[in-house]
């Protein structure tokens, strides 16, 4: 029997990075230096640091499963977000487990495409993700790459291109969609549309001049899904985690972490001083 919290507890289903700027680390972090209480279940374990990814290790189905069973049964999760999955069989094993225990909002990030710009899921993952899994989402928060991915298409070049994209988009059953433009780096400012049944609405920001950005995907997602937790209306929810990722972009180089692309900076807003 789940237990009840006054806590906004959110769940991130989403694979483990050893160097700590995103996935399952980044997550959590997200989640708690928003008020919310983050809990998680592993898809994937992988060997990475700032300078890339040099192995990954799949985590069996079953336990994946095992791991949603204990959080579901004992932790009141009012909200989840999914990362990475690696293929069509963790996809249907996550969707089967979401229509058990219905959680109130699920947040996903289509994570399909590597900065490289090569598929990390197959074609037929692809499209089971399309099929079982994005319909339950509240919404979905893909890149350019990602959704170029999702729709078969070329990745927009412009905003107006964005735009082109919007129909396609909610032809794909989640509830929203957050388009994020930040590929477009030859733009001075940086604009995610987010669109929903009836509206889109835009944000646009000063494009952050930082090779620190490592995470900002995972950050972002995890942040709406913990806003959103703690009840806020989706509109808001985006508005609020898009405010705190901004700030994390434009505070990640007083961080000095590795030789590479660096994280952003999570608790931009302070730490607990013992001395204070």
């Amino acid at each position: 029997m789940t237990s009840l919290s006054k806590t906004p507890i959110t769940l991130t289903i989403a694979g483990s990075d050893s160097g700590g700027g995103a996935g399952i680390q980044a997550d959590i972090k997200a989640i708690s230096a928003t008020g919310g209480y983050a809990c998680s279940a592993i898809t994937a374990l992988t060997a990475q640091n700032t300078q890339g990814v040099s192995g990954i290790f799949p985590i069996p189905p079953a336990f994946v499963e095992q791991q949603l069973d204990a959080v579901f049964s004992d932790l009141d999760i009012k909200a989840v977000k999914i990362g990475m999955l690696s293929d069509t069989i963790i996809i249907k094993a996550v969707a089967n487990k979401l229509h058990q225990y219905q959680p109130q909002h699920l947040v996903i990030d289509p994570v399909m495409v590597a900065t490289s710009g090569d598929l990390l899921l197959q074609q037929d993952a692809i499209a089971t993700l399309k099929d079982v899994l994005l319909p339950l989402a509240d919404i979905i928060t893909p890149n350019l790459p990602e959704a170029a991915a999702l729709l078969g298409c070329k990745a927009p070049e412009n905003e107006a291109e964005m735009d082109a994209m919007i129909q396609g988009l909610r032809s794909l059953g989640a509830k929203s969609v957050l388009l994020k433009g930040g590929h477009l780096e030859q733009d001075e400012n940086s604009t995610d549309i987010l669109i929903t049944a009836d509206d889109v609405y835009r944000f646009s920001t000063k494009r952050i001049i930082t090779r620190n950005t490592h995470g900002t995907g995972c950050t972002l997602s995890a942040a709406i899904a913990s806003f959103l937790a703690q009840g806020y209306p989706l509109v808001e929810a985006v508005t609020h985690a898009k405010g705190y990722i901004s700030h994390a972009i434009f505070h990640a180089d007083e961080l000095e972490i590795g030789s590479g692309h660096g994280p952003v900076h999570h608790f931009f807003a302070g730490h607990f001083n013992p001395e204070a």
